[in-house]
């Protein structure tokens, strides 16, 4: 039987003391898997990273840095993110994780606001443009790429390949750790906030430390799993989780190449683990729905009915319902149908978890009935960041599952949830007040959002306190319930719930470009034209299409009228944040004549 191999808090001390500790017992396990343009998939051994990040310390100490002071990572998911993060943090300097894909000028306020001395990106095209937008190469003193020159580059006397960086130090140094505690500031980590400038939140080595290890207590983690990285390691799920929780497991890491290479990387890395937003799980439900589309009425039946004893299974497994004669039929159709969907995901997945947002009750259920391991969980970045998952034993698909051991939480008189543990941030940086605002003088760590708790200890989401809309009728209705409902549907790509002070619900809907071509086909309409979203078939096909998405809320909480899209909200236009959330207030700014005219007739 396969044996945990977990490196406690109090042992590691710190985050560099994880990687010093996993030498100790593991040096010549495979630490990472990456792809290399030249040779193909590599591996690294923790005595190769443990190499790589002395290195870099060397690097650092002839930088002339101080205990404190910042540097930054703007980097895609690789092995040089990790090893420059533990590298600065063992030197006593503080990591800034920066989005690749941020907007110039986002990523220039968290430079100028954190004070970043050092900057480590992926090419020099992204430095050039972030000089375009105010003067922060002031504050600079060394800017690193990875990526190869640019035959056509002007010389800058601050921009350096990072092999150039490191020739003086490899092969001469040994990784060591200066003289740094559990409680020191470890990360800076700017979250992507909808609304306002963002703020820093401050994470210590115990923060992260303590969230990694009560994770793994809810779940068995070994030295041969496999964890997919793909969430954008600048996310602290997928730091913590995805980096910190498999080095404390020795389990090891494999770096997607990107998004679209997903499903090739998925079938070649075969995981065992994979976090991720519920959005890639929306795309994975959305391609087989539209595949299913085309097949006959009687594979349609078979994959439903599939799906129903499946279901059924999972509700014995878990002794929420007895035995029925159905389940003598779940091994064939696990083999006929579920085993297609598994394969597509490596064949071997043991965890799925689903953080940063809601997943879909139907799109949960959907992968749970053909036996995916799907376990929801929740947190933010203050706490380091998870605060409640799912657990093998004990899981509850609709939830966000019960809270980690040594996380306590409650819910206010508003029904506001709040946490208390070691993972709380110390607190925003250069920002008393709004860390008073969120921290309560008990410690309590106010999170913003609607929860619930059964009898049995599962923790729901109901809203978050701001978002809530309230119709003219004072009928509460919380949007992104609603939201992920509508997105469930292949035909929707993007949506968003309005209707503050007003007498219905109306929605803005991005439709999806495939989806959209078939449906223009359909009712005969050019698909190119833009004034064919307009015309009231499509409208009329649309607004019955997402009431059958909407089947389970109140009669209050139904869509009357739409605003359709073809170009996608994105972090370019300034209508997503980095992790992919909607910037309702822009967005509610951006579209206020088409918001008004949904209500038109009615004034």
């Amino acid at each position: 039987m396969a044996k945990t191999d977990y490196i406690p808090p109090e042992l590691a001390k710190t985050l560099p003391g994880l990687l010093q500790q996993r030498l100790i017992r593991s040096n010549t396990l495979h630490a990472y898997g990456y792809f290399d343009e030249t040779h193909g998939w590599c591996d690294l051994t923790w005595q190769d990273v443990a190499n790589k990040v002395a290195a870099i310390q060397e690097a650092l100490k002839k930088e002339q840095m101080n205990k404190g002071d910042r540097v930054a990572i703007m980097l895609r998911n690789c092995p040089e993110w990790i090893m420059f993060d533990i590298a600065a943090m063992a030197c006593g300097l503080v990591t800034v994780p920066l989005y690749t894909n941020d907007r110039a000028e986002n990523v220039a306020y968290v430079v100028q606001d954190a004070g970043v001395k050092i900057l480590l990106l992926q090419n020099q095209r992204q430095w050039r443009e972030l000089v375009k937008t105010q003067s922060i190469s002031d504050s600079i003193q060394r800017v690193i790429h990875v990526d190869q020159n640019e035959s056509d580059e002007k010389h800058d006397p601050q921009l350096i390949h990072l092999s150039d960086w490191l020739k003086s130090a490899e092969g001469s140094a040994k990784f060591s750790i200066e003289n740094i505690d559990a409680t020191d500031l470890a990360t800076i980590v700017y979250t992507s906030g909808t609304t306002g400038k963002p703020k820093g939140v401050m994470l210590s080595h115990k923060n992260i430390l303590s969230n990694a290890y009560a994770a793994l207590q809810c779940g068995d983690f070994f030295p041969h799993d496999v964890f997919l990285s793909f969430l954008p390691l600048s996310h602290t799920l997928e730091r913590t989780g995805g980096c910190y929780l498999p080095m404390m497991a020795s389990s090891k890491v494999c770096f997607a190449r990107s998004i679209q290479t997903l499903a090739d990387d998925i079938q070649i890395v075969r995981p065992t683990t994979f976090i991720s937003v519920p959005r890639i799980y929306e795309m994975i439900y959305a391609k087989v729905q539209a595949s299913l589309e085309k097949e006959s009425s009687v594979k349609k039946k078979i994959f439903a009915l599939a799906q129903k004893i499946g279901w059924r299974n999972f509700q014995y497994q878990t002794k929420a319902k007895g035995w029925n004669w159905s389940l003598l039929f779940w091994p064939v159709f696990d083999f006929l149908v579920a085993k297609k969907i598994k394969q597509r995901l490596g064949g071997r997945l043991r965890y799925a978890i689903a953080g940063g947002a809601a997943l879909n009750k139907s799109i949960a259920q959907f992968f749970i009935s053909l036996g995916i391991p799907v376990y929801q969980g929740y947190g933010m970045t203050e706490s380091s960041p998870t605060i409640s998952v799912g657990r093998q034993e004990d899981n509850d698909p609709f939830s966000i599952g019960k809270p980690l051991p040594g996380i306590e939480i409650k819910l206010t008189e508003e029904g506001e949830l709040c946490t208390k543990s070691d993972c709380v941030m110390l607190g925003y940086f250069n920002n008393k007040q709004a860390t008073d605002e969120v921290i309560d003088q008990e410690g309590w760590l106010h999170t913003g959002d609607l929860a619930s708790i059964s009898d049995e200890g599962y923790l729901y989401l109901t809203g978050r306190i701001k978002d809530i809309i309230v119709l003219a009728s004072a009928e509460k209705v919380p949007p992104q319930d609603m939201e992920t409902a509508i997105c469930a549907d292949p035909l929707f790509d993007q949506a968003m719930i309005v209707g503050e002070a007003r007498p219905f619900l109306s929605a803005l809907i991005v439709l999806s470009e495939e989806e959209w071509r078939t449906l223009a086909k359909k009712l005969d309409l050019d698909r190119k034209n833009i004034e064919s979203l307009r015309e009231t078939s499509v409208q009329k096909y649309v607004i019955k299409r997402i009431s059958k998405c909407l089947s389970e809320f109140p009669g209050y909480a139904q869509v009357r009228r739409v605003s359709l899209y073809l170009e996608p909200w994105s972090i370019e236009n300034g209508l997503l944040t980095p992790t992919l959330k909607t910037k309702r207030p822009q967005l509610l700014k951006t579209f206020a004549a088409d918001i008004d005219a949904m209500y038109e007739s009615l004034s």
